[in-house]
């Protein structure tokens, strides 16, 4: 990964590649704001962190929220005062927020006492920085909750895609890597926060073709923004068949995906 991902200046990391096209992924988040977004897997995981917030006897004073493609999310946060940022600039201009890439921007001292991060730690170029940077941004003994994409999301979509691309010739990054559940909490701990939980959350969707899929997933501006990604799109002969590899895994007459969620949950120890 790579420890400065190409952001608003541009500023790349000679060390390594960066996996993905930031520049594109605020486009892609852009045009799920304009089409008008599918919040109902966003709307799943935001409730989840604040069932979890209920356990906590204690009402913050200053919060940050990164990720909010619902402009009503931040009044429903147990915190006195939410400040908002969000990796495309329209959900951040329509929620009152500003534009942040999470492993290239520069917290305002030791800020917050709560941090909600919703479904965008999965696409950063540097997640050990990104949650660095999270780590300075907080107060002793604030709390850091969320949720990303794990190693085990859209299984199905990942299939059709071999299948493309087995009609078409050389197999092409379509679908991202995903954070092992295994591998988040030592990344939580490295980076300075301690008792680190994750929870796992496979959340099951059942789609009647593989369009009705992908038409969620841009809404959800979620498709596909690795950097190698292809150019292209897929041949007529690639996409039936994709389309063909999906069905065949229906049952009365709807194929299952699942969204394999990541909950976590840390603390900044009052010596971090």
């Amino acid at each position: 990964m790579s420890p400065l991902s190409p952001g608003i200046a541009q500023r790349t990391s000679g060390c390594v590649t960066a996996l993905f096209d930031i520049d594109l992924r605020a486009q892609r988040r852009d045009r799920a704001s304009r089409i008008g977004p599918e919040l109902f897997l966003a709307e799943h995981v935001f409730a989840d962190c604040l069932d979890r917030l209920t356990l906590v006897p204690r009402r913050f004073g200053n919060a940050l929220l990164i990720g909010c493609p619902d402009q009503g999310w931040p009044a429903r946060l147990p915190a006195d005062r939410v400040d908002i940022r969000d990796p495309g600039p329209l959900f951040a201009e329509r929620a009152g927020g500003e534009l942040i890439t999470e492993d290239d921007w520069s917290p305002n001292g030791s800020t917050y006492d709560l941090v909600v991060s919703i479904g965008t730690l999965d696409t950063v170029n540097d997640l050990p920085r990104a949650l660095r940077l999270l780590f300075e941004s907080m107060t002793n003994d604030a709390l850091l909750i969320g949720a990303v994409s794990g190693g085990d999301t859209l299984p199905r979509l990942r299939g059709a895609m071999r299948a493309a691309d087995a009609a078409a010739g050389p197999a092409l990054p379509h679908v991202h890597p995903r954070i092992e559940a295994s591998a988040l909490a030592p990344l939580l701990s490295r980076a300075g926060f301690v008792m680190p939980v994750v929870d796992v959350d496979r959340v099951e969707v059942r789609y009647p073709d593989l369009g009705r899929l992908v038409n969620d997933l841009r809404a959800m501006g979620a498709t596909n923004v690795l950097t190698e990604r292809s150019r292209r799109f897929l041949s007529g002969s690639a996409y039936r068949a994709a389309c063909q590899a999906f069905v065949e895994k229906a049952t009365d007459g709807r194929t299952t995906e699942v969204f394999e969620i990541l909950h976590f949950v840390a603390w900044k120890g009052s010596e971090g």
